[in-house]
Formats: structure tokens, C-alpha cells, sequence
């Protein structure tokens, strides 16, 4: 066998779904019916691993770290708001698109701020372009209804047919089908050549431009792909809680986006959607019991992580989480033992 045909099923064999990925969604899906009086917190959870599907195209796959990831959440969070506020797209799915194609146009436009750099750089610059725009929805507090957010914004049936409940009912299983269509398309993505050459740019930029790999607009579309993801996510935002205030463009909401794919790993997907879950049910667990220093524990998990390593820690003490998590993630459910603790 060849090495560009072994590369070739070695790339078919990771595109091939398996049973764990069938076993993860179902799940999900019998959440939705099994926890009626949890669909608000679901739906946040579905929002979130959105947004961070969005941070793991371009971080996990492409190298591009980003501070201000934000900046199209909250494009896309403005964008679908206004256009519910006055009535230019009443359709919901509709009004989706077009504030993820903004978030997306924003993110082609800074692009090209961003792959100039290399990492100090792009963070810096990314976080910049996310404060820039905090600070201009402020100023123009006409449009934007400034810290107050916009006001009286009612959504239509989705599709003209189903209703938002105030349940959230309506929103959770809304949020789950855009999530999971954009979830095969990003899943398309980086199994396609495409996705491959990313990969080959986050190891070794100047090898694989010497190979004929197009560095510059791989990433140029890479990130504007992310931007229209993050968008989608700000949209279902707005859509579902029928908010759309400044904090959309928090540093804290970058960050905590970082938080989460430190908790679930990058690079395959799915360790957006299961650090999503594992962090919103941090915070959930921690608000609970120690209200006022919830921060401080999720910290110290985070700072454990790190330290102890997330493949350490999951053969010590979460053994069968880490076989469910290679198995969804198409690897070899193979977990070693590091060299230091044999």
C-alpha cells in the first residue's frame, strides 16, 4: 500500500461514524424527554457547545488561538435580535442565517489581522476586535439599546409552525437540530482534504507550504467558517431567550470558552459538546452549594487538570469516561498508562 492511499483510508476510516457517536446523540436527545423541567439549562448547554465547536475549528484544528471569539457571538446575537425587532426576517431559521452570513462577513474581514500574527499576536489582536465592538455597541446605544440590551423583541413560530413556550421546550429541541446539522457539516469539514491540510498547517506551517499547501487561505477560511459557527451560536442566543444585551461581547464569555475546551480537549469535536456539559454542570453544582464561590471551585478543577494532565486523570479516576470519549471520538479505545507512573 502506498503512503497517499494509506493516507487516504486512514482519513476514510476517521470519517466512518461509530456507535459511540450514534449513543452520544440519542442521549442527548432522550434529555430533551426525559428532564421537561431542565430544558432551559439544556439549551444553554446546546448553545455553548455550539460556540465552542466554533473555537475548536480554528484552535484545534487550525492552531489559531483566540481571545475574542466573542466578537461573532455577539454579531450574531445583535444581528438576530434586531432583525426580530423590526421585522426585516420574522422567520426564526431564516433570521438564524443571516446573522450567522454577518458574523461570518466579520470574521473574513479580520482574518487577515489575524493570521499575520502568531499566537501572543492573534490573542491580542482577537481580543481587541471583541472589545472594539463591546465599546461601539455601547456608543451607539440607539441601535443597540446600549446597557439596557434591546427591548420587546418577540419571536415568530419557527418554520411558521412552532411556537417558543416559555417552557423552553420549543428552543431546547430547536437549539439540538441546528446544533447537530452544523455539527455533521463541521464533521464533513475536518474529515474532507480540506480538513487534512489544516491539520498539516497547525503542525508545520512552512512544511506545508513548501508541499503547496495555500497556508493564508486555508486559514482566511477556516476562521471566517468559525465566525459564521460562533454567529449561529450568538443567533441561538438571542432567539431562545429573547436577549440580546452587551455582554454578549464579554471577555468572560471568550474565556470561558477556553475553559471548556481545556475541560473536554480539542481537536475532534467533541470535546466542545462534553466539556459544555462538564462545565455547565460545574457551575451549576458549585452555584448550588457554595453560591458565592462557585469561581474559586471550578478554578481548582481546572488547575487540577492541568496539573495532573487530562490523561493521567482519566486513568486514575475516570477510566470508563475515557474509553466512552476516544470511542466517540473515532480513536482507539486504547488508554495508557504514562511512562512515569509505570
Amino acid at each position: 500500500m502506498s503512503a497517499s492511499s494509506d493516507v487516504g483510508y486512514h482519513a476514510q476510516r476517521q470519517a466512518r461514524w461509530h456507535y459511540g457517536e450514534a449513543v452520544f446523540w440519542l442521549v442527548v436527545l432522550a434529555c430533551g424527554f426525559l428532564f421537561p423541567s431542565r430544558y432551559l439549562i439544556m439549551t444553554d448547554i446546546l448553545r455553548l457547545a455550539l460556540f465552542a465547536i466554533s473555537l475548536d475549528l480554528i484552535l484545534g484544528y487550525a492552531g489559531i488561538v483566540s481571545l475574542g471569539h466573542a466578537a461573532f457571538f455577539g454579531v450574531g446575537a445583535y444581528a438576530a435580535g434586531l432583525l426580530a425587532l423590526h421585522g426585516i426576517i420574522n422567520e426564526p431559521v431564516l433570521a438564524l442565517i443571516a446573522a450567522g452570513l454577518a458574523a461570518m462577513v466579520l470574521g473574513f474581514a479580520t482574518s487577515f489581522l489575524v493570521i499575520r500574527g502568531v499566537d501572543l499576536t492573534r490573542l491580542m489582536v482577537t481580543l481587541g476586535i471583541a472589545l472594539l465592538l463591546e465599546a461601539l455597541a455601547e456608543r451607539f446605544s440607539n441601535i443597540t439599546g446600549g446597557t439596557d440590551g434591546l427591548q420587546g423583541i418577540e419571536m415568530q413560530p419557527i418554520l411558521g409552525e412552532i411556537p417558543f413556550d416559555m417552557f423552553g421546550k420549543a428552543g431546547f429541541f430547536y437549539s439540538l437540530a441546528v446544533l447537530f446539522v452544523l455539527f455533521l457539516l463541521a464533521r464533513r469539514i475536518v474529515h474532507s482534504p480540506f480538513g487534512l491540510s489544516l491539520r498539516a498547517i497547525k503542525n508545520n506551517p512552512l512544511r506545508a507550504a513548501a508541499i503547496g499547501i495555500p497556508v493564508n487561505r486555508r486559514l482566511v477560511a477556516i476562521y471566517t467558517l468559525a465566525a459564521f459557527y460562533a454567529g449561529i451560536a450568538g443567533a441561538l442566543f438571542t432567539q431562545t431567550t429573547a436577549i440580546a444585551s452587551l455582554d454578549v461581547f464579554a471577555f468572560d464569555r471568550s474565556a470561558d470558552l477556553m475553559l471548556v475546551l481545556v475541560i473536554g480537549g480539542t481537536g475532534y469535536l467533541y470535546g466542545g459538546l462534553i466539556g459544555a456539559v462538564i462545565f455547565r454542570m460545574l457551575q451549576e453544582v458549585f452555584s448550588t452549594i457554595t453560591p458565592q464561590y462557585w469561581q474559586f471551585w471550578i478554578g481548582l478543577v481546572l488547575v487540577v487538570i492541568v496539573l495532573v494532565g487530562r490523561q493521567r486523570l482519566h486513568y486514575g479516576v475516570l477510566f470508563l469516561p475515557n474509553l466512552l470519549i476516544k470511542q466517540i471520538a473515532g480513536r482507539k479505545a486504547v488508554v495508557t498508562v504514562p511512562e512515569s507512573d509505570a
